[in-house]
């Protein structure tokens, strides 16, 4: 069989979830909700943020850049499924695909280290409370947004140049919603070893060393509770981590949820479908997690709606 270079293909196939003609317009409707509400939620908590001049501190700023960076996340997959679903089509150009898959990669990327960065900011804020303030000054703060989107872009740089060199035969359909860069491997009939590697090597290193960082703040955040006297001081000081803690734990366990599914055989549509938790799901919960045990911003949004014209 001939190989056409890479740089030929016009464009590739999103299978989605179902061919199933009856099943289109429920599935369209879902996603629409779920990605009006993750477009909602994290607005209002930018919005929170950012209009209450008592919330300008470290823990509400990388709060309000995780609900930015959850929304360019959902907006890079979930707008050109409905826009595939509702026209009936599956195609996605070639450009259109590496650009997706660009965006993906960097945005997720910058999810895991957002959270990693927010874990040190509690772990600073319970273990070293009166010097929280001098640490995690505006300076270091803005240091360790920008350190995040710096390593994240790196990456997925790295990763697109990786995949440009890659050809493509006439197999072209992908058994995914979304341009997803295993799924893209896999289609190649070029060798992958060297695309292989290196995403695996990222995988270990830029998920392995920031979960590494979560666990081991959480260990001394959790030595430092015990340490507490009182019953209201623990869990006041448990408190004010419980919401991210919650949130790290929905990430890393959906993303566990999709590599477990991705390596099981005949694995495509449970893959596709546990993917819906991560790009969908999580973005969708992260402001109602944050929100709903959150009296600072409950009472912001209160305030600001309850304002008069």
């Amino acid at each position: 069989m001939e190989v056409e270079n890479d740089t030929q293909i016009s464009e590739f196939l999103l299978l989605g979830f179902s061919e199933e003609p009856e099943l289109q317009p429920f599935l369209f409707g879902l996603f629409l909700s779920m990605y009006l509400v993750t477009l909602l939620g994290n607005l209002l908590i930018i919005l929170a943020v950012s209009s209450n001049s008592h919330l300008h501190t470290p823990m509400y700023f990388f709060l309000s850049n995780l609900s930015f960076v959850d929304i360019c996340f959902t907006s890079t997959t979930i707008p050109k499924m409905l826009v595939n679903i509702q026209s009936q089509t599956k195609a996605i150009t070639y450009e259109s695909c590496v650009m997706q898959m660009y965006f993906f990669i960097l945005f997720i990327g910058l999810d895991n280290f957002l959270l990693t960065v927010m874990a040190y900011d509690r772990f600073v804020a319970i273990c070293h409370p009166l010097h929280y303030m001098v640490i995690m000054n505006p300076r270091l703060c803005g240091f360790l947004v920008l350190l995040s989107w710096i390593m994240s872009t790196l990456h997925s740089l790295l990763e697109n140049l990786m995949m440009l060199q890659l050809s493509f035969c006439t197999e072209v359909e992908i058994p995914h919603f979304f341009c997803e860069l295993n799924k893209m491997i896999q289609l190649a009939c070029s060798d992958t070893f060297l695309n292989n590697l290196v995403m695996y090597f990222a995988t270990v290193l830029l998920v392995g060393a920031p979960l590494t960082g979560i666990l081991c703040s959480y260990s001394k955040i959790v030595s430092s509770i015990c340490r507490i006297s009182s019953a209201e001081g623990k869990y006041k000081a448990f408190s004010t981590c419980a919401s991210h803690l919650s949130v790290v734990s929905l990430f890393y366990c959906t993303g566990l949820g999709v590599y477990l599914s991705s390596a099981a055989p005949q694995s495509s549509h449970s893959s596709a479908v546990a993917s819906v938790m991560y790009t969908v799901v999580t973005p969708m919960l992260n402001p109602f997690i944050y929100s709903l045990r959150n009296k600072d911003i409950k009472g912001t949004l209160t305030l600001f709606f309850k304002r008069k014209p």
